[in-house]
């Protein structure tokens, strides 16, 4: 796969985003998101926004005295450095792309290839940056997509160790952990209030379908319940019935009308 075709308008090349219910590939599959098949560039670029949506904000109210605490699900720094290496040093020749898994406890970014051959194990983790495609680098020290100072790795492992990383045969996996509050299954996604009357109180929690849905509404506002009913892989009476769900709890509202309006989420 050449430079050429990843900085084509028509690469054909996309960045894809599996979401998994449990900790396994074996668990049911309720997203896949596919960002590209234009320049890598702009793709890498949507990935990364789509990095803020999969970014649940928790409220933590332990030992609240006056604000609930905001935690996000993982530490957008880390995820970032990771989804920017996994693009820049793939091994694109061998015409496979990186991939990302979402899982229920973590996020796996498998960039294929292994080190650069100047690279040693010990300056990898210290942060030597040695570049496994070097006209791609330097088109990304360019737009300032990368800074070539190395950090991405030191940053990674600053916040979660050097386990995170894992070396397997042909590939480079770093694993983002969730640093959930709340039991998945229980808890998933944001607890908020919803002001009922002169009380506040706390919306349901949503599951995972639910929870998968509120994050394609607030990517695309303007999706439609057939992109979405394609999406997640239920049928588009299933979609009205959960889209129901979520207006009736103050998740999401409508606005304007059902041709040409949009959907809202509710904070």
């Amino acid at each position: 796969m050449s430079l050429a075709q990843l900085l084509s308008d028509n690469s054909h090349i996309p960045l894809r985003v599996s979401i998994f219910e449990g900790k396994t590939k074996s668990a049911p599959l309720f997203s896949v998101r596919e960002f590209g098949n234009n320049c890598i560039l702009y793709s890498l670029d949507s990935l990364l926004q789509y990095g803020d949506v999969l970014n649940i904000i928790q409220a933590d109210e332990t030992d609240r005295v006056v604000e609930r605490k905001e935690v996000p699900l993982f530490d957008n720094k880390a995820f970032r450095e990771a989804i920017i290496n996994a693009v820049l040093h793939n091994y694109w020749a061998s015409g496979n792309e990186p991939m990302i898994s979402v899982y229920s406890d973590r996020i796996e970014i498998l960039s294929r290839g292994t080190l650069a051959p100047a690279q040693t194990m010990e300056g990898f983790y210290l942060g030597e940056s040695v570049p496994v495609n070097e006209k791609l680098s330097e088109i990304f020290l360019q737009l300032h997509i990368s800074e070539k100072s190395g950090r991405g790795v030191p940053t990674i492992i600053d916040t979660y160790g050097k386990d995170a990383i894992t070396f397997r045969e042909n590939s480079i996996v770093v694993t983002i952990p969730f640093n959930r509050l709340n039991e998945v299954g229980k808890k998933v996604g944001k607890k908020v209030g919803k002001k009922v009357g002169n009380s506040d109180v706390d919306r349901p929690i949503l599951n995972p379908r639910r929870q998968t849905i509120l994050l394609e509404i607030e990517q695309n506002p303007y999706v439609t319940k057939h992109e979405l009913s394609e999406i997640i892989g239920i049928s588009t009476t299933a979609i009205d019935n959960n889209i129901a769900y979520l207006r009736n709890n103050g998740f999401i509202e409508r606005v304007g009308k059902t041709k040409g309006g949009y959907w809202k989420v509710i904070e």
